[in-house]
């Protein structure tokens, strides 16, 4: 039988979670070289910065990586739609003696293009992953046409059957623990999801494909946890953003080294997606989930003034300060070790 490692070209069955503004190369040459599957996340950079960070990647290893993307279809902006939003927002713009016309809309995030895969291709990662389901069809063909892996998320036992029908070569379960943006993509309905330890063996037994456990797993113990549930590997992103590698803010940090990281929510408010993060002032005041955020991504260009002025101040009140609902393996160490020290979950496995 095909081993996880064998697919990965990797010494571990071990996934670093893409964590994008928290995280580039430094990392993924970290993990990568500490025998894990090192990963960058692709979907906040822009061409040229993603040039000189695949280059950093491919000078800082020889061994196999991932690069991770968004698969969203970009929604048509609404004028009625943001004026909705900047007024929800309108008291904190105020307070923060913020002129709201002078804010530009924008994405933010950007899905996976022709333009990114032209640029891959002179690259050829071996591993491209993807979130909110894949890339058409065509895109797809061209990332496979150099050999690479393609893992993608799924957040429900459909959307894990339907990744297996259109061809990806691992699923990644993604448990309601996990932080960050949900993967979800064949339904907006979030009463259909589920924790990683109820969806995983769910997962196993309806695909033939290795399953990645992903959510809550921060040590050892939820390492083996997950492999006794039949996964095939663990993708751990929260246990890594502490880390001298992490780009994780200072307020995020205090916010992670905190009380408070026992208390997260799933909130549109940052980008317009549900997404898990620290529960701060602007999710307690206007409730976690707002009606009036636009679609994904573009939420994000309205509270983005906040964010800056709130953090030049020392405060995370309108930072998107994302954790999965274990932030216990949190620790101030290098990525290296971290990843060494998870490993210890495969090793305490029954031969």
């Amino acid at each position: 039988m095909t081993t996880l490692q064998q697919i990965l070209g990797t010494d571990l069955p071990l996934i670093q979670a893409p964590m994008a503004g928290i995280q580039g190369s430094a990392m993924a040459v970290a993990v990568s070289n500490a025998g894990g599957l090192g990963s960058l996340p692709g979907a906040m950079l822009s061409p040229d910065v993603m040039r000189s960070e695949l280059a950093a990647i491919r000078a800082g290893t020889g061994k196999a990586y991932n690069v991770n993307f968004f698969c969203h279809i970009p929604p048509v902006p609404s004028t009625e739609r943001e004026a909705t939003w900047r007024a929800a927002l309108a008291p904190y713009y105020a307070e923060f003696g913020i002129d709201a016309a002078t804010i530009p809309t924008g994405p933010g995030r950007n899905p996976f293009s022709a333009e990114v895969a032209d640029l891959l291709a002179e690259f050829r990662p071996p591993v491209v992953s993807f979130h909110f389901g894949l890339p058409p069809e065509s895109l797809l063909a061209q990332v496979r046409g150099w050999g690479a892996k393609v893992l993608a998320s799924a957040t429900t036992v459909d959307e894990a059957l339907w990744l297996e029908a259109h061809g990806v070569d691992v699923v990644i379960a993604q448990g309601l623990e996990a932080g960050g943006h949900r993967g979800h993509f064949l339904s907006h309905d979030l009463t259909a999801q589920l924790g990683t330890f109820a969806l995983l063996p769910q997962v196993v037994r309806a695909v033939r494909l290795p399953v990645i456990a992903a959510g809550g797993i921060a040590d050892a113990n939820g390492v083996a946890a997950a492999m006794a549930l039949g996964a095939a590997g663990v993708q751990v992103g929260t246990a890594y953003m502490l880390s001298p590698e992490a780009t994780t803010s200072a307020v995020h940090r205090a916010a992670l080294k905190s009380n408070a990281a026992r208390h997260t929510a799933l909130t549109n408010l940052f980008t317009g997606r549900p997404a898990r993060g620290i529960v701060n002032r602007v999710m307690r005041e206007l409730g976690p989930i707002g009606s009036a955020a636009p679609e994904f991504p573009l939420a994000t260009s309205g509270i983005a003034p906040l964010r800056a002025k709130a953090e030049a101040q020392g405060s995370g009140d309108f930072s998107p300060l994302w954790s999965g609902q274990n932030a216990s393996g949190c620790r101030e160490l290098p990525a290296a070790e971290i990843t060494r020290a998870l490993a210890q979950g495969f090793q305490s496995l029954p031969a």
